[in-house]
């Protein structure tokens, strides 16, 4: 097979691709130097050139970089695009609450389990922001993008914010984390859902169980959806924001009183502890940490 028949054979490819993802496309056009074809998602076009010369095969897009359709056939073509059944499917999402956590890892700090409600309009507004998962942006765009969201949309969001003290007064009956996490994301949709009826609701998963809110009578008619890697729709990705600018707070918070707080749990988190514990006492220290995590024994048995 030759060059011009592999680029032939791609751009068919790409075609099926696109097709299933729910975009329209034009016949393939050969050209002096290329396949392409135009394709038409929510009514914006690009063209596809696949190109085909002596230093092999060149895949090309035309058409508005910022938009939301060249983004999605750029991440096709170039192999970043997961063609799960839910990625398919929330294509069909006209509106849905997203809801993710963060600090579950982390001794120090707090547990915040966030929501956003999301529909065509503002779901184009978060896209336009930069919304993504918020494990794959620095700090200072988490607070910014935050910021933005909560300024434009003040209603369309819930945050419950489990500051270490209050966290470990309520693990304390629950002794699992689980159940813990249920009862704040249940808490967070109960809160979006009684301004926004809508019909589904989509949350990172943390446990193959159901969400206990899914089984109340008044939710019968709503369609949950847990998945991991859920961030991968835009509306659970604002959550995650959401959360994450919520816990940079507290550690924002906590350094301004002379604290040397750090994120997640490693050897060097232990210390940091340690050092707190003897400086400030236990009491200090419970104020601080998830009491629960093996580092909490190991600290005081040393």
């Amino acid at each position: 097979m030759n060059i011009k028949q592999n680029a032939e054979t791609k751009i068919t490819e790409f075609k099926n691709l696109l097709l299933k993802q729910g975009f329209k496309c034009s016949k393939i056009e050969e050209k002096q130097y290329n396949f392409e074809i135009t394709t038409v998602k929510r009514d914006v076009k690009n063209k596809l050139l696949v190109y085909f010369g002596k230093k092999g095969i060149k895949n090309v897009i035309q058409g508005a970089p910022s938009s939301r359709e060249y983004a999605e056939l750029n991440n096709i073509i170039s192999g970043n695009f997961s063609f799960s059944f839910e990625t398919e499917k929330e294509l069909n999402y006209k509106e849905y609450i997203g809801t993710d956590e963060t600090g579950k890892g982390d001794y120090f700090g707090p547990l915040v389990i966030a929501g956003m409600y999301v529909n065509e309009e503002n779901s184009e507004f978060l896209f336009q922001l930069g919304v993504k998962d918020s494990k794959e942006l620095a700090d200072y765009q988490i607070d910014k993008i935050a910021q933005q969201i909560i300024a434009k949309y003040p209603l369309n969001y819930s945050i419950v914010s489990l500051i270490p003290e209050k966290y470990n007064e309520l693990y304390a009956p629950f002794k699992n984390l689980n159940k813990l996490l249920d009862w704040g994301h249940s808490k967070v949709i109960e809160n979006i859902y009684h301004k926004f009826k809508s019909p589904t609701v989509i949350v990172d998963q943390f446990s193959k169980t159901p969400l206990k809110i899914s089984g109340e009578q008044e939710y019968s008619q709503v369609d949950f959806i847990q998945v991991p890697r859920a961030e991968k729709y835009i509306g659970v990705a604002a959550a995650s924001i959401l959360a994450r600018n919520e816990m940079n707070k507290w550690f924002y918070s906590m350094q301004e009183k002379g604290y040397s707080v750090l994120r997640g749990a490693s050897a060097e988190v232990e210390n940091n502890a340690k050092n707190i514990y003897v400086k400030n006492g236990k009491y200090s220290l419970s104020k601080l940490v998830k009491l629960h995590f093996k580092t909490t024994k190991k600290i005081f048995e040393d």
